[in-house]
């Protein structure tokens, strides 16, 4: 009788207070019966340490509802019970039956969750069977087989009196070998909402319909010339197929009066799938993705669901508003990453969906807030905040659950979504008997709402992000159930928020210690917002060397705000390989554009040019880059006569291209030459190159030796040649006499024998020797004979 005084507000007539009192001691009768036949239980026995022990009494038989309809009757409806009942007990049960039990009036939304915890039979609180008429007998309940039942009983027999929610429950009595009485072995309770009549006043309720998924696009794209997307996995093809997660949701909400709640970045990775895309394999291996059809499907029966409704879109990729607020915020770019990924929200939802969005809410996750995650929400354009009831508590002395809107300052208002209605529908809802009792609970809850006060309200039901394809089967019954249940009626979110607040609501936000542990230890770290800082940094370098910056900073820019998304919570690990994939592809991009390493370059000369080459393995063109040569000893080897020189670069697409720059040589020996590229504001862009030029230089002096020398040798060669000429015309004209007729030369003339060796020797005189000073000048200038140099070649 205790636990009959936790129903606050329970008022029933004397007749049926008379009826209970008398149900409880017949019902008790036997369990008094069993106390004396039986020892008294030892302590472990009452504590249920022993899973055999927890089999018994009321808990021997478990009691589960899969279905209850209509899940809101009215009066003339029949209600229809199925389920199972299962025996976990030692011995059978015999001359069993499941029976109906309407048990009080629960007039608070607390005694609610009370009821709901509650577990075994209360003699006294779960009422008396109904009619003995309305229960199904079983003969024997073998332990471990489970055995099926439906009851149906007509609305009226149920005894109901006003308006309101009943405790209904389905218990199995039986006896047993060592209780050979009828006894209540097993109990389910569940709840009944009544409403026989259109309510004078309806609660208006707004339930939000999410569709959120996790980041499933990379930052890579095909070189073609669409660009063909690379997925990380082909996970969200499972999600929207028929029967999918994704494609319950779109198929449910379409009969649905809901608002939608939209992640942008789910619409475009659909809608990249439709136009053709790829999936990641094992290293760097990609392959053609196969679910086009599906997704073109999916797309078009979620234009057709949201037709006409409201959708309200959340920024790109659902940034983790209270990770950015709490760790995000001191990182330099983070406010201005979440301000890209609310602008580029409306160029990607309306030609998608042909509906204009709603940009005006932030949605925090579990809508716990503080007033950092209220700053943060808001810095991007957004004056709505979806809070829930547990974390803006209320305060005061209300006697009712308030409407959900209110002003919190600052001109932002903050949309309170009821926490008990939120939750209902968490957890694993595979079991039919434990959606039915999340549904019934749901109904209940809204209902007792309802019957708080006699003023209208707007009530906020905002669930779980991304529920799973049973939890939203669930949430689609209960909706039905409630647009129909006789005491709500459907509102969109935008008009939730501009209902008149409740001047006695609560307005003040929390303080940050009382954010919840538990969500603070999902957020994103300082560390992973530092990663997504550097990866701005390098793509901002990256894309002022390009032609087409659209190929890489779309990609790269939706990547990073993918990074940031809400969906890594519960998933660091798989966070961190995100970020660290974009990371690296981006490195990889950027060393596409680099230069050739160069081997130890020969000068021999004063002067010569130096070619340095820019490799571009990218498929556009790069631009707006410069090469700088810099001499680490420019008394050596001077570049352009100031130690460096700078040279603007252009490579085309997948070529290389050189440089070639003028140097002059000082003095011997080896000069260290770094090339470097900037971009045009000055910044370094990727590594330099470092490479040796080995200096043979020739002084003026030695040129001079080896100038007069070869000058010399020309003069030589000329002379010889004039006078060889002269000779041979002299001889052409004289007249020579036949030498057999004339006396030889001899002894006797030795004059003569003299001035012939003389005049035939003349022009023959210093044609061997070596030239002289005074020797006359060429008629033509001397003809260069560098020698060819080793190693690299330099132009000269």
């Amino acid at each position: 009788m205790a636990e009959a005084a936790d129903f606050q507000g329970t008022s029933p007539s004397p007749a049926r207070r008379w009826l209970r009192r008398t149900g409880a001691v017949l019902a008790g009768a036997p369990l008094l019966a069993g106390l004396v036949q039986l020892p008294a239980a030892p302590a472990a026995d009452a504590a249920g340490q022993s899973s055999a022990r927890q089999a018994s009494g009321s808990r021997t038989v478990t009691v589960a509802l899969d279905s209850l309809s209509p899940t809101a009757p009215t009066g003339g409806d029949t209600l229809t019970i199925s389920g199972t009942v299962t025996n976990h007990g030692k011995q059978a049960v015999t001359d069993a039956h499941v029976d109906l039990r309407t048990g009080p009036e629960i007039t608070t939304r607390s005694s609610i969750d009370s009821v709901a915890k509650r577990t075994g039979h209360s003699p006294g609180s779960d009422g008396t069977e109904v009619d003995d008429t309305y229960r199904q007998e079983f003969a024997k309940l073998t332990p471990g087989v489970a055995q099926r039942f439906s009851i149906s009983v007509p609305v009226d027999e149920l005894d109901l009196g006003d308006a309101g929610v009943y405790q209904l429950g389905v218990a199995l009595s039986g006896e047993t070998s060592a209780q050979p009485w009828d006894q209540v072995l097993g109990i389910q309770r569940t709840f009944l909402p009544w409403q026989p009549e259109e309510a004078d006043t309806k609660t208006k309720t707004t339930f939000l319909w999410p569709l959120v998924s996790t980041a499933h696009m990379t930052a890579e794209t095909g070189s073609n010339e669409q660009q063909t997307p690379v997925f990380r996995d082909d996970d969200l093809a499972k999600e929207i197929a028929p029967g999918g997660r994704l494609e319950q949701l779109v198929s449910l909400g379409r009969d649905l009066d809901v608002t939608w709640v939209i992640d942008p970045d789910l619409l475009a990775s659909v809608d990249a799938m439709a136009r053709g895309y790829r999936v990641q394999g094992e290293g760097d291996t990609t392959a053609p993705g196969t679910h086009q059809a599906a997704a073109k499907q999916w797309l078009a029966n979620l234009q057709k669901a949201v037709a006409d409704k409201e959708v309200v879109a959340l920024p790109y990729a659902d940034p983790d508003l209270a990770s950015l607020a709490h760790n995000g915020t001191n990182v330099t770019g983070s406010l201005s990453r979440l301000k890209e990924a609310t602008d580029v929200v409306a160029n990607t939802v309306e030609p998608i969906l042909h509906v204009k969005p709603n940009t005006d809410f932030a949605w925090p996750v579990d809508g716990a807030v503080d007033p950092s995650i209220v700053k943060v929400a808001t810095s991007a354009g957004a004056d709505k905040v979806i809070a829930r009831s547990d974390s803006l508590e209320e305060t005061g002395d209300l006697s009712y659950t308030p409407s959900a809107a209110r002003p919190i300052g600052g001109g932002t208002t903050a949309v309170v979504a009821d926490a008990r209605l939120s939750t209902a529908f968490q957890g694993d809802l595979t079991k039919a008997s434990v959606k039915t009792l999340s549904v019934q609970r749901f109904l209940a809850q809204s209902l007792a709402l309802n019957l708080q006060t006699n003023q209208q309200r707007s009530i906020v039901v905002a669930p779980q992000r991304m529920p799973t394809a049973s939890q939203a089967q669930a949430m689609a019954e209960a909706i039905t159930a409630l647009q129909t249940g006789g005491w709500s009626e459907s509102q969109n979110l935008g008009a939730a928020a501009k209902a008149k607040p409740d001047p006695a609501a609560t307005r003040k936000v929390p303080s940050a210690s009382a954010y919840p542990s538990s969500l603070r230890k999902q957020e994103l770290p300082r560390w992973a917002f530092e990663q997504i800082a550097r990866t701005h940094v390098k793509l901002d370098s990256f894309r002022v060397i390009l032609t087409d910056q659209s190929r890489v900073v779309t990609p790269f820019g939706r990547a990073i705000n993918r990074e940031m998304s809400s969906s890594w919570r519960g998933r660091a690990a798989e966070g961190q390989n995100y970020r660290d994939g974009v990371e690296d592809y981006l490195d990889g991009l950027a060393a596409g554009v680099t230069l050739i390493d160069k081997s130890e370059t020969k000068l021999s000369g004063r002067s010569a040019t130096i070619p340095v080459t820019v490799q571009n393995n990218l498929v556009q063109d790069v631009d707006h880059l410069v090469l700088r040569l810099t001499s680490t000893s420019p008394t050596r080897l001077e570049i352009v006569g100031k130690g460096y020189a700078e040279q603007p670069v252009t490579v085309s697409g997948g070529h290389s291209q050189s440089v070639k720059f003028a140097t002059s040589a000082n003095a011997n020996g080896r000069v260290t030459v770094k090339a470097q590229l900037f971009t045009q504001d000055g910044k370094p862009y990727g590594p330099p190159v470092y490479f040796d030029v080995k200096v043979t230089e020739i002084t003026a002096t030695v040129m001079l030796v080896i100038g007069g020398g070869v000058l010399l040798l020309v003069l030589a060669g000329f002379r010889m040649y004039t006078q060889r000429k002269r000779a041979a015309a002299r001889e052409a004209e004289e007249d020579i006499p036949d030498t057999a007729d004339e006396p030889a030369d001899g002894p006797e003339n030795p004059e003569g024998s003299t001035d012939r060796l003389r005049e035939e020797s003349g022009p023959r005189h210093g044609a061997g020797d070596p030239e002289q000073p005074s020797d006359p000048g060429p008629d033509t200038p001397a003809e260069s004979a560098d020698p060819s140099a080793t190693g690299e070649r330099v132009d000269r």
